[in-house]
């Protein structure tokens, strides 16, 4: 979280500590302060550099659009659900596919370069979101996740009582 810490205080001004009320203007000439830095920063570059080395990679074409077609035979067999006859095949092709493009070098970098972007994301949503309450929530990272807010089974901090 340092790196969204350090662009949320250089896009500060005023004084650390005190509740100063902040009209929407200053409220939006902050934050497109915090965008411009994050547009410059060097996670956005690799980013970029990685996105641009993807798209010009030929292997990589071709790879996708294997996927694509394959993910596309797969939609078809997935309509009668797994008792057609070809969708356990269907969905190897996809898992296959998928793995190829996983494996070329350019699209794991890429991958990374944006892993990295969505957390400093993520650390900036978190530290906005913790600035104006503890119970103010803020999406998780893991696309996996089960449970966590109000009407999920999870827990949350609402305090409503009708949670879990």
């Amino acid at each position: 979280m340092a790196i969204a810490s350090e662009m949320l205080l250089s896009a500060q001004s005023g004084r650390a500590g005190e509740r100063d009320v902040v009209d929407f203007t200053e409220l939006l000439s902050r934050a497109y302060a915090l965008g411009d830095m994050i547009k410059r920063s060097d996670l956005t570059d690799h980013y970029v550099y990685w996105k641009r080395q993807v798209e010009q990679d030929e292997e990589a074409g071709r790879l996708s659009r294997r996927l694509l077609l394959a993910k596309e035979k797969y939609a078809e067999c997935e309509r009668f659900g797994r008792f057609h006859p070809d969708y356990h095949e269907a969905l190897n092709q996809v898992y296959a596919a998928q793995a190829e493009l996983d494996g070329l070098d350019s699209v794991r970098r890429f991958k990374a370069a944006e892993q990295s972007l969505d957390e400093l994301f993520h650390e900036i949503s978190f530290l906005v979101a913790r600035s104006v309450s503890e119970s103010v929530k803020v999406p998780d990272l893991d696309p996996n996740a089960r449970g966590g807010g109000c009407g999920s089974g999870g827990s949350c901090s609402c305090g409503s009582g009708g949670c879990g």
